[in-house]
């Protein structure tokens, strides 16, 4: 079952694609970047709702949380949305906006280890390393 988005979360995410926070960038460049070449979307809608980031192979969702999350009746709200997203089958991981900025190699990590968790090694595919820049050419060529 593939998770859809309403048209007003489309809507809403295709804005927020354009106005992500300076956590947000970081961690979007890491994740595009991850070794084991898991595939994750950035302001995913999927119902009335948009997650910051989604690995749909693991039906993970990642969120970084800034103060704002904290406020007034957000937490109340997260709690509202998280249960939705569990109907649906989707996990649901939080990171202060701080800690992704402090420590993103460590968030990295941690997602990616949860997203193989969800979808089981073989459903990893792992991206060769790039070549050393110190490599000798291929055999019958380069030279």
């Amino acid at each position: 079952m593939r998770l859809q988005g309403s048209s007003d979360a489309k809507r809403n995410a295709k804005r927020l694609r354009q106005e992500m926070t300076p956590p947000e960038l970081a961690l979007w460049q890491a994740l595009r970047s991850n070794p084991e070449g898991l595939r994750f979307r950035k302001q995913h809608a999927a119902g009335d709702y948009v997650l910051d980031f989604y690995c749909a192979r693991a039906k993970l969702a990642i969120e970084v949380d800034g103060e704002a999350h904290d406020r007034g009746d957000r937490p109340a709200r997260d709690a509202v949305r998280d249960a939705w997203l569990g109907t649906q089958g989707v996990q649901v991981v939080r990171y202060s906006a701080q800690e992704v900025l402090t420590n993103l190699e460590g968030v990295v990590r941690h997602i990616v280890m949860i997203a193989i968790e969800r979808c089981g090694r073989e459903g990893v595919r792992r991206r060769p390393p790039p070549p050393s820049p110190a490599a000798p050419p291929p055999p019958g060529g380069g030279g």
